[in-house]
Order: structure tokens, then sequence, then C-alpha cells
């Protein structure tokens, strides 16, 4: 039973397009766009998959390519309304470490916020994690936070190339005292491009931490990951991983398709002639749709 918000019958929560996916056995897509004009692209790919997604923008990314929530949920909500999106759609603030960027994100209409305190000490991660919770979820609006610390490549999402790996037990504690709705787990996946190392899954704490939890749970840097190992990830008795968080492929690909090696910021995105953003915009809806089809399995779960 989806719960209507906004008036929009098919905008939705975390908890509810996750709970599906475990369910039925499949991850649902957190997409990254990170330039206002690549929303429609994701939301569009969802539409002709019937796919439910995640349309997602950290608060580093914020930063670097020059949006405010404003703008991104401004954007969003146009394409929700101007295209007719018929398939169940979350608004989601990823990597965030300031409370008052969450409330801001939910005054404006996300329906999901993730904060990430992963670089404290375990009791602090989980008192302000609390807090979050305490706040959120009474206006209706899920909560991700992040145990362990997921490594990085392009230091877009974090400023730590460290990682740090879940421990199932801390994982059970942590929900246990936060009731956190879903949880981002270092498992061996980096946010960014692999170049050097190689993607990998340690699909036995995969196994651990769903025994030990009920949480919805998350895996972040799956860009580059190969279908396989996603497919292992997700296809858990009672649920692996149900979210899957995808933002690189999508720059690169837009980048690719336009001929352009350096990112912009999104402003210089939205002056590119008519012409460049719809060659862009093709490239990463079919992105998102082999993303969809292929890797994730949630084409026609809507």
């Amino acid at each position: 039973m989806m719960t209507a918000l906004r008036g929009y019958p098919n905008l939705v929560t975390l908890n509810e397009v996750l709970a599906k996916a475990e369910q039925e056995g499949y991850a649902v897509g957190s997409f990254s766009p990170r330039y206002t004009p690549m929303i429609g692209a994701v939301m569009g790919a969802a539409e002709r998959c019937k796919s439910p997604v995640i349309v997602q923008i950290s608060s580093r990314e914020l930063k670097k390519y020059g949006i405010s929530v404003d703008e991104f949920a401004e954007e969003f909500y146009r394409v929700l309304r101007d295209e007719r999106i018929s398939v169940p759609v979350v608004l989601h603030l990823d990597h965030t470490r300031e409370k008052a960027l969450i409330e801001e994100a939910i005054a404006v209409g996300f329906t999901s916020v993730m904060i990430d305190a992963s670089y404290e000490e375990f009791d602090r991660n989980a008192a302000i994690t609390r807090e979050v919770v305490e706040y959120a979820q009474p206006r209706g609006i899920s909560v991700e936070a992040e145990l362990g610390r997921i490594g990085t490549t392009d230091f877009i999402e974090t400023d730590a190339d460290e990682e740090l790996l879940t421990e199932p037990e801390e994982a059970k504690l942590f929900v246990e005292q936060t009731e956190v709705d879903a949880l981002a787990v270092s498992v061996g996946t980096a946010h960014g491009v692999y170049m050097v190392r190689q993607p990998r899954v340690d699909f036995e704490r995969v196994r651990r931490i769903r025994e030990l939890t009920n949480v919805h749970l998350v895996l972040h840097g799956g860009s580059g990951v190969p279908s396989e190992m996603i497919k292992r990830a997700i296809q858990y008795p009672g649920g692996g991983i149900s979210k899957v968080n995808i933002a690189t492929d999508l720059e690169q690909a837009f980048l690719t398709a336009i001929g352009r090696k350096e990112p912009m910021t999104n402003k210089e995105c939205c002056t590119l002639s008519p012409s460049l953003l719809r060659i862009g915009r093709e490239a990463v809806e079919e992105v998102v749709v082999e993303k969809m089809i292929h890797f994730l399995g949630s084409g026609g779960q809507a």
C-alpha cells in the first residue's frame, strides 16, 4: 500500500519501495543526476522500464555542481508533473552531514534523507543518526545511515579513501539503537571509478548483516561493479541488498556523449544547446535502462 505524498500517488519513501524489492528479489536503483537536465532522463528511463526509481543528490554533489536542494526538487517535481511519471519514485538526499540541510530538503519535498556520521565513533554515529530519525520519521520521511566506511576513488561523496568494513554485530546494535530505515554497509565496493583496485563484494558479510538485522541494506559505489556480483548480493533469502547507488556511470555517459572530458557546473550544463542536451540525456537514459533491466532486476516491477 503506497502512501500518497504531496498529492502524487506514486511519490513514496524508501521504506515502501525497498520493502517490496526485498520481498520480490530485486533492488531499486538510486541514481544521481549530477546536472538537473539529467533528472528527466533518469525518470524517463524508469517510466520506460516500468521500474521504481530513487532520484538522489548528495551534499557534496550539491556544492561541487552548484545546485541548491530547492532547484533539484523543483526540477524533480516538474518532471514528475509534466512528464506524467506514473512509476513509484523517491526523492532522496544522499550523503549529508548537516542536519540543517536535511531539514531544508524535507521542507522542499525530499521523501528520504541520509545522515552520514560514519566518520564518527560508533556511539556518536548512533546518537547523530537517532536525532535525525526522531526529526524525520514523524514527518513521514525515511532515513538512511552508514556504518563502516565506504572507500572512494573520486572524493565526490567522501573526503577519505580509508575503507572500514561493517561489522555485522555492530550493525545489529546500531539498528536497534537508532531505528533507522536503511543502512549503507561497507562490504568492499567504493565510490567513483575503479581504476587500480577491482570491485568486490564480501558476500558472507552481507549474509551475516542480513541474518542479524531487518533493516533495508544499501550498496554504495554501484558504478562499475559487475552485474553478477550485484545480483548475488540482492538475491539472499529474506532480502539482501535492496538499494544500489549509481552516480559516476551516469555522469560519464553524459560527458562522453557530448564530447566533453571534464565535469562542469550545473549552470554550465543548463546553457548547453538543446541538441547537445538531448544527446546527453539519451545516453543517460540508456545507461539507466540497462542498469534496471540487467543489473538490478527492477524492470517491470512498478
